[in-house]
């Protein structure tokens, strides 16, 4: 059954959220997810990455020319579809019950639909965002997929916490959001990776 989330995973959350905010996305996304699992200090995620040339400055600025538009929802991943849904319930995991834990950590609203960002005209004709990048910021439907792969693939190493490395595999997992397609460009082995953050679970656990 979900537990509980560690300060590592917490820390991330809260990082992905500045990112977002200091990127000016009205929205939290996987990529900005990454850019917290790479500056998160406590040593796990960045050295596995630091071979492929993959750090947190070199996808925050990956990241920052890929998304100058505003955005707009994905809802072929708004939910868990039912089948999965009901797979997980038969095994004692409770969809909703995740959701309201991942709220009662991260706030209320937490995995809602984000609306499109605004953007105001200042001075000198520059566009900025608006008052949705300030105060909490919504996760994409992508991004509440991979929280809820993040749960599965602590299940599936039969673990009852959820630290870095399974928000890391969830990414993976899911596979097409703006994160997994950074690391596949970079030639990042997923396989090799999966590998590696497992072991890191098991010693962690240990």
């Amino acid at each position: 059954m979900f537990e509980r989330f560690t300060a590592g995973a917490r820390r991330v959350v809260v990082g992905a959220q500045a990112e977002a905010r200091a990127l000016g996305h009205g929205h939290i996304g996987t990529e900005h997810v990454l850019i917290a699992l790479l500056a998160e200090d406590d040593g796990t995620i960045a050295p596995l990455l630091q071979g492929a040339g993959i750090d947190a400055d070199f996808v925050r600025a990956d990241v920052r020319r890929r998304v100058s538009e505003p955005y707009e929802p994905d809802l072929s991943f708004a939910d868990a579809d039912a089948e999965d849904t009901a797979a997980l319930k038969a095994i004692g995991i409770d969809l909703n019950a995740v959701r309201a834990a991942i709220e009662a950590n991260f706030g209320a609203g937490a995995l809602h639909l984000p609306r499109p960002a605004k953007k105001k005209r200042g001075l000198f004709g520059r566009f900025y965002a608006g008052d949705e990048t300030r105060g909490h910021i919504p996760f994409t439907p992508r991004n509440k997929k991979v929280l809820e792969l993040s749960l599965r693939e602590a299940l599936r190493l039969k673990q009852r916490f959820i630290a870095p490395e399974h928000l890391l595999l969830g990414i993976l997992r899911e596979g097409k959001g703006l994160a997994a397609q950074i690391l596949a460009e970079k030639n990042v082995d997923f396989d090799k990776l999966r590998d590696d953050l497992e072991r890191s679970l098991k010693r962690r656990a240990a």
